[in-house]
């Protein structure tokens, strides 16, 4: 046979190149073929079992130059040197002529190389196992989430009768946004008197935020409740009134269901949107012919501002803006809002929107004086509804990170006395329990004497306080010692009327009323100089607030009266005499505990959860030092007939109702942490657990008691408690309990101040203690339970680090391709990866993750923070937990092998999922060709299977295209068209594969459908950015987006898809710029698990990059020129040109 002429094929520089034929086997062993080698044409095919020696071809299998044993096994190679494969490039300029060394193979395994590239579907077992592993801990994950350590919850849902009026006045001349937001005032029906002309504005000015996709009519809850409880309560107590009380005017902010928590530039958007609602709700109050305008009364120059979810963020992005109005907001209270960190980190915008509004917020309390800070007047609060919100992670509504205890907090549902049970994400808004605690303290903080229309911002803190906290902190304040004394209390010397107990006595009362007329019980107050740590504890199950006008206890804090010379003898308001007309009595004066109760839910036998409609436990806890210029706590019983109930007080030392725990979370894990109460214990005994911080962890407590000999006063009751943020559980009726905590979370920033979530958690144990028997403590770590812990805390783990095992993937893929000219299957270069690479990588992953949290640990042990309350330190690095798993906690390597376990079977099942959608849709092709006649059989050959478009179409196509992205669209979306371009390039591909059997197009299916899997791992990252587009367009808002229209960050891909279209394989690389496909895929497989999490929208710009890589090698890998261009575009498909293919075989050359 001979060689065609230099210069036949067309080409203008023809040169003196080698032209040979080949002889190969064929696919079946029995038939032959022919074809050209051509060193001038690039584009031709060397059939994949053609070997070279010095320039002279023999017939033979094509070999491998991998010298891994490894992938030899794989591809069933024996040892080689040098392999000229069957693809597009017969001989590369980049391809040194030194390594073209031929070897020989067996046939057998020539046929399990041809049999193994060609079946994408082939899984080995190691994979298998890998995947069977993965779903295994998927199970797990999901059936822990969704049944274990599930938080109860007891939201009962309340009725209204809304009115919304559209403020038509809010339009175009006050905002550029009237066309896409709204502003609406809420009336309750038969309640609020409003007309056409009068709309009823005579209160305080209060504006709701919903939140993402929310709508405005979330906030009818609180609305209807704020109308009820001022209509039906609070215009009867003139007292209330003259103290600057009125009525509250609920504004809601109708954002049309935007989608802020995706999109910055909305949420930014949004909160000018508000700044302008604000200077226009002010501007209704400042109308003199507003009809009930007081005129002794200053006109509001503030609003409060109250958030659900992403409405939070908006609120405090409000303050930051250009046109916001100084001291036009002081009072935030937001629900369910991620303060800490962006709900997703999918948009650019998004992530530095939330960095410029906390940093502004943090560098705003830095401030050493009180003028130098804009914040200084603004309180916020921030409530979570814990475990059972499944949107936003509760975690990340602390404001540790951002605001100082002397501005604000952040509290947790279960913790809010008389509510003490967990939201979801959307009952947070309309709970009823819920509802009207927000609504009476809003009540309590108005002023509306003062312009800005609330109290000073210490007031407003204490209220907060009073109403969200339970009372027991450490921080909580005591507003005994400042109370004056109200009342005179004479005693008679009879028995009958009083009785004193002796010092370190207990006082317990079964019963009231068994004598006629009020008795007083006596309990000296311990001297001070004694045991330090002495408190005083009181329950019982009568009310004792003051609220309560038909109480049948009051309990008082007495000292003798106070008759010494010079000293004023002014009695005091309230005179209680119970001598019974005594000779000789005794006087005290005496302050009422009344503003000091604490509630607490009821333990009873029948007793299920702390949320059960029963009435409250009433409780007082004071430490000696609070009083000390007292002699008795004084109990009257005022019952005038037999009354049933029970009190139980004393006085007890913190040496023994205090008890600290070394045990630490290995000894945790091994052996539990067990407990003995004796039987002479005090009533209130709390356990403090240092090692039990971290909210990844959950447990199971158990509580046994025996039989109480006598009537017992109350079941066993636990609160489980943290101090930042404040989160208590009550568990009543204990016997088992489940434990988990929202205490240290991964990528969390950290505190400003002392990190109070590292003191741990603390248990909190009521018990009967005139039962006279021990109790019995058992604490273990739940496991099972445990898991579900991480999928709220690491979601996001899931979509980056499935994108660091598809980049090991594709750069094994090139690595092998390089090398031997054949483009292994997906899950042939899994199996390679998870023999090499992956366990390597993930193994350097584990130790740097170890690594980073031992030194967080040292830093924060050795730091120091000498701050004040109001100021944070220079010092902190707020962003020093965004990497990897973000963990502070050492204990926690394992999550990244188990995160690798995950990814590599969640990759296989998409890899699977992706497949059967490319068969079935090349099924459905198939069948339409079929009845249309459209391919005949022994055309299949001269006819593309690719696009029939020509180049020129392809080309206007494209621009377009990107000039819609530049102009219009976003780039989101072109890369949503790139996906399924890519789509219908697989079918075809794979379509051909299978007709043709060829080595050839079986690697171009294989690298088309790799870069299609790598495409699908990027698609989360745009479809939220788009989906906010569309909506945008549903509402007729067609403003184009600021930041998502950068044709550079689409080109790369729309390139690649484009050139893939038609067929072309990209050409192999054997010098040394191979090792930059190979750099470029490591970093985009590191970057996704050091930084994917924080920074999730870098993964389509880095992807982006190896794109525009890949690109180049198509474009310029034998150099840049024209011809080179054609040639990529003008390849209609895997095969040479003049090499026509018939029932899938090249034919022979005559």
């Amino acid at each position: 046979m001979q060689g065609r002429p230099n210069g036949a094929s067309g080409d203008p520089n023809p040169r003196n190149d080698t032209s040979v034929t080949i002889d190969s086997d064929s696919d079946n062993g029995s038939r032959h073929r022919i074809a050209e080698v051509r060193g001038s044409s690039p584009s031709q095919i060397v059939p994949e079992k053609a070997t070279i020696l010095n320039d002279k071809v023999k017939a033979g299998p094509c070999l491998s130059t991998e010298k891994d044993l490894g992938i030899r096994k794989q591809l069933a190679l024996p040892h080689t040197e040098s392999i000229i494969a069957s693809n597009p490039i017969a001989v590369m300029p980049l391809e040194s002529p030194k390594q073209r060394l031929a070897m020989e193979s067996s046939t057998e395994s020539h046929r399990l190389r041809r049999a193994r590239t060609r079946n994408p579907w082939i899984c080995s077992g190691l994979v298998l196992f890998v995947t069977v592993s993965a779903l295994l801990i998927l199970s797990i994950i999901v059936y822990s989430y969704q049944s274990l350590q599930v938080d109860p919850q007891g939201c009962r849902t309340p009725s209204m009768r809304p009115t919304y009026i559209k403020l038509v006045g809010f339009d175009s001349e006050h905002t550029r946004f009237a066309s896409k937001y709204g502003l609406y005032l809420y009336r309750e029906r038969g309640v609020d008197e409003y007309s056409e002309e009068d709309i009823g504005i005579k209160g305080v000015p209060v504006l709701f935020l919903p939140g993402n996709a929310g709508s405005y009519k979330q906030g009818r809850s609180l609305a209807s409740e704020a109308s009820l409880y001022f209509h039906d309560v609070l215009q009867y107590h003139q007292e209330r009134l003259k103290t600057g009380v009125r009525g509250l005017d609920f504004f809601m902010a109708d954002f049309n269901e935007d989608m802020a928590a995706f999109h910055g530039q909305t949420l930014l958007d949004q909160a000018e949107y508000v700044n302008d609602a604000l200077a226009y709700i002010l501007s209704l109050y400042h109308d003199p012919r507003r009809p009930g305008r007081d005129l002794n009364l200053p006109d509001p120059t503030s609003v409060i501002l109250i958030g659900h979810s992403m409405g939070g963020i908006v609120a405090r992005t409000v303050l930051t803006m250009s046109n916001y109005q100084t001291n036009s907001v002081n009072t935030i209270i937001t629900m369910s809002t991620p303060h800490a960190r962006p709900p997703v980190s999918f948009d650019s915008d998004l992530v530095h929107t939330y960095k410029q509004v906390n940093n502004y917020w943090r560098e705003a309390y830095s401030q050493k004086w009180a003028n130098n800070n804009p914040l200084w007047h603004v309180t916020l609060i921030s409530i979570a509804g814990g475990g059972g919100d499944t949107i936003v992670p509760s975690d990340y509504t602390s404001l540790s990170s951002l605001v100082p205890e002397t501005h604000g907090f952040t509290v947790f549902t279960t913790t809010i006395p008389n509510v003490w049970t967990g939201m979801d994400h959307l009952s947070i808004a309309w709970c009823d329990s819920f509802r009207k605690v927000i609504i009476r303290s809003l009540f309590d903080v108005i002023d509306v004497r003062r312009s800005s229309q609330t109290k000073q911002r210490a007031d407003r803190m204490s209220v907060f306080k009073k109403w969200y906290l339970t009372g027991m902190e450490v921080s909580a304040e005591r507003k005994l010692p400042r109370k004056e004394h109200t009342t005179l209390l004479t005693l008679g010397d009879d028995t009958k009327s009083k009785s004193i107990l002796r010092q370190d006595e207990k006082l317990t009362l079964r019963g009231f009323g068994h004598r006629k007329g009020p008795k007083s019980h006596l309990m000296p107050i311990p001297p001070r100089g004694g045991v330090p740590g002495k408190k005083l504890t009181l329950l019982t199950d009568q009310k004792l607030n003051s609220m309560e006008t038909n109480r049948k206890l009051d309990v008082l804090f007495c000292s003798d009266f106070p008759l010494r010379a010079g000293q004023s003898a002014t009695l005091p308001s309230l005179n209680l005499d119970l001598s019974g007309g005594s000779a000789s009595s005794i006087r005290l004066v005496c302050k009422s505990a009344a503003e000091d109760v604490i509630s607490l839910p009821t333990s009873t036998s029948s007793s299920k959860f702390a949320f059960d409609n029963v009435p409250s436990l009433s409780y007082l806890q004071y430490d000696l030092e609070d009083l000390t210029e007292y002699q008795f706590v004084v109990v009257i019983d005022k019952a005038e007939t037999r009354y049933p109930g029970w009190l139980h007080a004393e006085f007890s030392d913190s040496s023994d109702s205090v008890i600290p725990t070394r045990v630490g979370l290995g000894r945790l894990l091994s052996a539990g942490l067990n407990i003995r109460l004796p039987a002479e214990r005090p009533m209130v005994i709390d356990i403090k657990v240092p090692a039990l911080h971290s909210s990844l962890l959950a447990y199971k407590l158990h509580v046994e008691s025996k039989d109480c000999d006598g009537t017992e006063l109350f079941k066993p009751m636990v609160r489980q408690y943290i101090s930042d943020p404040y989160e208590s559980k009550f568990f009543v009726n204990v016997r088992d309990a489940e434990i988990n905590l929202h205490g240290i979370a991964p990528y969390m920033p950290p505190h400003i101040g002392d990190n109070a979530a590292a003191t741990g958690i603390s248990f909190q144990l009521w018990s009967d203690a005139s039962c006279n028997g021990p109790l019995q403590l058992s604490l273990k770590v739940d496991v099972l339970g445990s898991m579900g812990k991480l999928a709220m805390r690491y979601r996001t783990v899931f979509a980056a680090f499935p994108l660091l095992v598809v980049s090991l993937v594709l750069r094994q893929q090139f690595k092998v391709y390089n090398q031997t000219g054949i483009f292994i299957s997906f899950m042939q270069a899994l199996d390679l990866c998870i023999r090499s690479s992956i366990p390597l990588l993930f193994l350097g992953l584990t130790f740097l993750a170890s690594s980073l949290a031992t030194s967080k640990n040292t830093l924060s042990k050795s730091a120091s923070p000498n701050a004040g309350s109001n100021s944070t330190e220079s010092v902190i690095d707020f962003s020093a937990n965004d990497l990897l798993l973000g963990s502070q906690d050492a204990f926690f390597w394992f999550l990244v092998p188990l995160f690798g376990i995950i990814s590599i079977g969640t990759c296989v099942i998409v890899n699977y999922v992706a497949m059967i959608l490319i068969h079935a849709l090349g099924a459905i092709r198939a069948i339409l060709m079929s009845r249309k006649g459209y391919i005949k059989h022994d055309e299949r050959g001269n006819t593309s299977i690719f696009w029939s478009l020509s180049t020129k179409n392809r080309v206007i196509n494209t621009a377009v295209l990107l000039l819609f992205v530049a102009t219009f669209i976003p780039y989101q979306f072109a890369y949503v068209v790139a996906c399924v371009v890519q789509l219908v390039t697989c079918v075809q591909a794979s379509w051909h594969a299978r007709e043709t059997r060829s080595a050839s197009h079986s690697s171009f299916y294989n690298y088309v459908h790799s870069i299609f899997i790598l495409m699908i791992w990027i698609l989360p990252i745009n479809v939220l950015v788009l989906i906010v587009w569309i909506h945008d367009l549903a509402v007729h808002w067609l403003t184009p987006f600021s930041s998502n229209h950068n044709v550079f960050s689409i080109l790369p891909f729309m390139l690649l898809v484009e050139t893939l279209t038609c067929g072309t394989m990209i050409p192999r690389i054997t010098t040394h710029l191979r090792h930059i496909t190979y750099v470029l895929f490591f970093f985009l497989a590191a970057y996704s698990a050091i930084y994917g999490v924080t920074y999730a929208y870098l993964l389509h710009h880095i992807t982006n990059l190896v794109i525009a890589w890949l690109v180049g090698i198509h474009f310029f890998a034998g150099g840049f020129s024209l011809r080179n261009l054609s040639r990529v575009i003008n390849d209609s498909d895997g095969v040479p040109n003049g090499s026509p293919i018939t029932d899938g075989h090249i034919k022979k050359l005559p």
